[in-house]
């Protein structure tokens, strides 16, 4: 006679909430919680299910209040990115307006390849009650919702319609957690009515359950082939992402260019990759790399990508690579990314992957004359970068630079040059969108555990605020520094979650370039427009108001006003972080170190001049100006742009 199944009866949301409980990752024989908590803001789309279910089971999976749907999963990215793919987070909102509050985060976890599990409320599935509060009706498909949204921003979407559906949803959602090729946002959505709804679960369901995050191993005849490549090149170079960083891959990247003198560039995603470095690492590549670094890229005749997407500030929009012979060869964990430049690829985890390389590459050497030309444009490079962020060298302000006359002295290069000064091993400074993570790119250095998180694959205003507390949760020794950069204009977008900071108790710092606007993009404006308009943080004549203007058919008032008086340190105070103004670099160094073990969130605003920037890394971008105008200074712009497209090439 058969026994009959043990079964434990529970609701939707109670059932999700064991199963995650339940599950762990074991990466490199480490075994550890895969979800280790959940954030999110309760409405009446989650908090009689989600939220009921999280208060009854709050110690198998603490819960993380917050103020803004995105900035909650912005955290549970970057904590994901920090554990380097081996823990991520569930981040739950309400139906409608604070499920859409997650799609940005989505698609910034999707295009990065990071876990994130999400898990939005969504609109009666009986429908018996609709139209509901916050429904979206659609009159040629009644089952589309607001969550559709999710779909082209997620790796893996579902929607559960029945209480059994979980059996087969949640160990998928979790397969593509813990795949690194297939891992970005995962979404599970969860109609209002049916997270409620109970069902006789298997009691085997919530067993403890091994996701295993795997190593792909090479292919000899792949690894052959891409030696064979490398050792015909005369300049060679290798790039390497961000996957050389979830791989833990650093040490064996490190012995292929220390045996080889292979000179080693990083992507955004891939500042770091090098920690030990020698006089082949050669900082980093493209639009916001070093000019010199790009001058070797130039003259590569075989490129070796490793770990990255190869996005088109890594390539100068494709004009970067112009040795009319260059070959590319990857190594990527990704077959679709490897291909990329036509290359002959290696499919496999970086860290196995670049030991079998090495290995089949052993006494090859990069030839004398390029070995001396690293060495020569290196040497170039580190004076520039030394005079560039040198903080006591008093920069010669003028009405260019600082048209209005503020009370700054020192340019944000100098501020990074402070903040490099103050970095110690195992201090991890965070930037993500505009003017901060391209200087980081650039002359920040990254190397003997002086980490750099970088979110460039999205390029999302309002990620890195919120990502310092996702990585203080993942580091929370007190003695390593949490620092987000931003400018004014990141800030003001996204600051409650400073709020977050102060009631957990984090001690993270939040360092503010007071430049008074979307200052980075002005300058592409000046570059590929001629003209700035609209970018900078200044007011309007009142006596030219827009509407009013339009209205009356007069000359509309643009904002050529004084800059804007906004008082950043009140702002940062009155959302519970302490918060003070410096000017010079002595006040800078000072605020840093005084502020060093405060237990809580800190908030630093240094005043920088305006239009002071790096030097430029001498390379083109297709951002394509207006064809016809009337505006005189656009023909100049036009033919600039025109001789960069002359460079513009497809390998394959």
């Amino acid at each position: 006679m058969a026994h009959a199944r043990k079964t434990i009866r529970l609701t939707v949301a109670q059932a999700i909430v064991k199963y995650i409980a339940a599950q762990y990752s074991v990466a490199d024989g480490v075994r550890e919680r895969f979800i280790p908590a959940a954030l999110g803001i309760f409405g009446h789309g989650n908090v009689a299910g989600l939220g009921q279910a999280l208060d009854e089971f709050n110690d198998d999976l603490p819960f993380i209040q917050g103020r803004n749907e995105q900035a909650l999963a912005h955290a549970a990215i970057a904590f994901a990115k920090a554990k380097r793919r081996r823990q991520a987070m569930a981040v739950t909102a309400s139906i409608g307006p604070g499920a859409l509050n997650m799609v940005t985060a989505a698609g910034l976890a999707t295009v990065n390849r990071l876990p994130v599990l999400l898990l939005p409320g969504d609109t009666y599935a009986t429908r018996r009650q609709g139209p509901v509060l916050q429904q979206i009706e659609d009159p040629s498909a009644p089952d589309v919702t607001a969550n559709d949204a999710f779909r082209p921003v997620s790796r893996f979407f579902d929607r559960i319609t029945r209480p059994e559906q979980l059996l087969t949803a949640l160990p998928q959602a979790f397969r593509v957690l813990a795949n690194p090729v297939e891992t970005g946002a995962v979404v599970i959505a969860l109609p209002q009515d049916i997270q409620s709804h109970a069902h006789d679960y298997p009691v085997e369901f919530f067993e403890p359950h091994d996701w295993k995050i795997r190593r792909p191993q090479p292919d000899a005849d792949d690894v052959r082939k891409v030696a064979e490549i490398l050792r015909s090149a005369t300049k060679p170079l290798i790039i390497a992402g961000g996957g050389v960083i979830y791989s833990d891959a650093t040490a064996e990247l490190e012995a292929l260019a220390k045996a080889s003198g292979i000179p080693v560039a990083e992507t955004f995603g891939g500042k770091g990759a090098i920690q030990n470095p020698g006089p082949w690492h050669v900082w980093g590549v493209g639009l916001e790399g070093s000019p010199e670094t790009n001058r070797l890229v130039e003259q590569a005749d075989v490129i070796l990508h490793v770990g990255t997407r190869l996005t088109d500030f890594a390539t100068a929009s494709q004009s970067l690579f112009q040795n009319p012979k260059v070959r590319f060869v990857s190594l990527n964990v990704s077959e679709f990314d490897g291909v990329k430049q036509g290359a002959a690829t290696i499919v496999a985890d970086a860290k196995v992957g670049l030991a079998a390389l090495t290995a089949e590459v052993a006494g090859y050497q990069v030839p004398a004359e390029w070995t001396a030309e690293i060495a020569e444009r290196q040497s170039r490079w580190v004076a520039m970068r030394a005079a560039a962020i040198d903080p006591d060298v008093l920069f010669p302000k003028t009405a260019e630079h600082d048209p209005d006359g503020t009370d700054a002295i020192i340019t944000q290069g100098q501020m990074l040059g402070v903040m490099q000064e103050h970095a110690r091993a195992g201090d991890i400074l965070i930037a993500g969108a505009g003017g901060p993570p391209g200087d980081v790119q650039k002359v920040w250095d990254a190397t003997n555990g002086r980490f750099a998180h970088l979110e460039f694959g999205f390029s999302c205003m309002g990620y890195e605020l919120p990502a310092a507390i996702g990585v203080r949760f993942a580091e929370p020794d007190p003695a390593h520094r949490v620092m987000t950069f931003i400018g004014d204009g990141t800030f003001l977008m996204a600051p409650t979650e400073l709020v977050t900071a102060a009631q957990e108790g984090l001690p993270l710092t939040i360092v503010i370039a007071e430049n008074h606007g979307y200052q980075v993009i002005r300058r592409l404006q000046m570059w590929r427009v001629g003209h700035h308009y609209g970018n900078e943080f200044r007011y309007r004549d009142p006596a030219k108001n827009v509407v009013n203007q339009v209205e009356s058919k007069n000359s509309a008032g643009r904002l050529e006003g004084g800059y804007l008086d906004v008082d950043l340190v009140s702002v940062a105070r009155g959302l519970g972080a302490h918060a003070l103004r410096v000017r010079t670099a002595d006040e800078f160094r000072a605020a840093l170190n005084d502020t060093r073990e405060n237990p809580g969130p800190v908030v630093i605003v240094v005043a920088t001049i305006p239009h002071a920037n790096l030097p430029a890394s001498e390379v083109w971008w297709d951002v394509a100006p207006a064809e016809v105008s009337d505006q005189p200074w656009l023909t100049a712009v036009r033919e600039d742009y025109a001789a960069g497209l002359a460079n513009q090439r497809w390998h394959g």
